[in-house]
């Protein structure tokens, strides 16, 4: 369907966007998405990175019963250098009893 779009077509599509949107957003609108597609794919990159390790074979240990812990938290950050948006990834939960 999008491939039968003649020239006028999408030029008038562009034009009911910038009357809807400004031309004043739509570059903020842009970089905002753009942000969103890296998040996306460093996450993707981040699952299938976890699941190639999962699926791997681990080697014996002598004792199985102390599991390896973890002495730095990974990091996931949005954006190169955006530091503001970058979480805790496998973040230890505090349990309560009761």
């Amino acid at each position: 369907m999008i491939g039968n779009l003649k020239p006028l077509e999408i030029v008038l599509i562009i034009a009911v966007i910038l009357l809807l949107f400004g031309a004043k957003k739509l570059p903020d609108m842009a970089r905002s998405l753009g942000k969103s597609a890296r998040i996306l794919k460093s996450e993707a990159k981040a699952m299938k990175k976890d699941d190639a390790a999962a699926a791997a074979p681990a080697t014996e240990t002598t004792d199985d019963t102390v599991p390896p812990q973890s002495t730095t938290a990974r990091t996931i950050q949005a954006a190169p250098g955006d530091v503001t948006s970058s979480r805790l990834v496998n973040e230890a939960k505090p349990t309560t009893q009761s």
